[in-house]
């Protein structure tokens, strides 16, 4: 435990919606699991791209206004994909977001196009 944000995923957060920053500043120091931030605010021809590709259903996305992120856990200098792992990660990122008053969804809690990289702040919360 005791991870902070890289250089990387520090630059990954630029123009993303404070409250963001602050919960995964806050998550990283209290998993067990390093994660990186791989995305952060989004152009809209990165999302078209995206859309495109079939990596996401919608050219309204959170990213599009820095009210979502995209994180990867990192493990022995390298990006996993493993899907527990982002369900070991949920419950630290969830827990610090309650204690920070922040509220938040996980793409991977989603009923359909379940998305584990992705956590954006909530539309009632935050609408955009």
């Amino acid at each position: 435990m005791g991870f902070h944000l890289g250089t990387r995923s520090r630059e990954r957060l630029d123009g993303v919606h404070t409250d963001l920053i602050i919960v995964f500043a806050t998550a990283i120091q209290r998993t067990d699991i390093d994660f990186a931030v791989i995305e952060g605010l989004r152009t809209l021809e990165r999302q078209k791209q995206l859309k495109a590709s079939g990596a996401s259903k919608t050219l309204k996305s959170r990213h599009l206004t820095g009210h979502a992120v995209d994180i990867a856990p990192y493990i022995g200098g390298e990006i996993r994909w493993d899907w527990p792992l982002y369900i070991q990660l949920a419950k630290p990122i969830k827990q610090a977001a309650k204690d920070c008053g922040i509220t938040i969804e996980w793409g991977g809690d989603w009923k359909t196009f379940r998305d584990a990289p992705h956590w954006q702040l909530s539309w009632r919360g935050y609408p955009a």
